[in-house]
């Protein structure tokens, strides 16, 4: 390992947003709820966020018969799902006093064969929507297991490519349920380490007390009883650090070669 200049970049500042880097914040969401359970804390200690949800698209028809995550979620037979989830977002952005942006495109299990939209095809609308914010900050989920997290990622990934964007920093945040499947945020952490983007844990600083977290996370009602179902959700959010933020930056000069090690 090459000798790393300590005058040029000090080890004290490893880990830590730099000054500025947090004064427009962006937040990337899959699903109406996947920010606010990832990044609750941090979007409470930050007033005035944004938040991108990725599939917040009504499908031209419901599936018939209904998909399983409708059921566990309490809904019947010809109720407007997502009109009820876009309600549940928009009252859980006004308890974390963030802005709602939500994109037209539709969850993967609401489509033709279960078919996920590709990133290439997010993209464009993505990047648009994020520059239009100047954003010092993007936060984009690790992209874990489920199909439409996993394209939020890679077009996250693609629009951090976006010359309007090259003076933002960008971020990772673990999927909240999907980074408890063994393995698999550690194979995303890989897959990002060998593309020369290197994700680092950073200290970022978050509202020490959940109390506005769990508010807006109790606007999600009918998520939450799918989730609890499904992920424990409770015991899991209860946990004492549950939110790690990761900064993807190059690595640092000289240490290019760990890669290939």
């Amino acid at each position: 390992m090459a000798d790393y200049p300590q005058g040029e970049h000090p080890m004290r500042e490893w880990g830590l947003p730099h000054e500025g880097e947090l004064d427009r914040i962006v937040v990337v969401s899959p699903h109406l709820d996947d920010a606010v359970l990832g990044t609750g804390r941090l979007l409470a200690r930050h007033p005035g966020a944004t938040v991108i949800t990725v599939f917040a698209g009504t499908p031209p028809a419901y599936p018939d018969p209904m998909r399983e995550w409708d059921v566990q979620s309490g809904f019947g037979p010809g109720d407007d799902v997502m009109a009820a989830r876009l309600d549940e977002d928009r009252a859980a952005m006004e308890v974390l006093d963030a802005t709602p942006v939500w994109l037209d495109f539709v969850e993967y299990s609401y489509r033709p064969g279960n078919k996920p939209v590709s990133p290439k095809e997010i993209v464009g609308d993505l990047a648009d929507a994020i520059a239009a914010l100047e954003p010092t900050v993007v936060l984009a989920p690790f992209g874990l297991a489920n199909p439409d997290h996993d394209t939020t990622h890679r077009a996250c990934m693609l629009a951090r490519e976006d010359a309007r964007l090259a003076t933002s920093a960008w971020w990772c945040y673990e999927d909240t349920g999907y980074k408890h499947i063994p393995g698999m945020l550690a194979w995303r952490v890989s897959k990002l380490f060998t593309s020369t983007l290197w994700p680092t844990p950073i200290a970022a600083p978050i509202d020490p007390i959940s109390d506005r977290k769990d508010k807006a996370v109790q606007c999600y009602p009918s998520q939450l009883r799918a989730l609890e179902e499904d992920w424990h959700l409770s015991v899991k959010l209860a946990a004492p650090a549950p939110e790690q933020y990761w900064k993807l930056a190059p690595p640092p000069p000289g240490w290019e070669g760990l890669v290939d090690t």
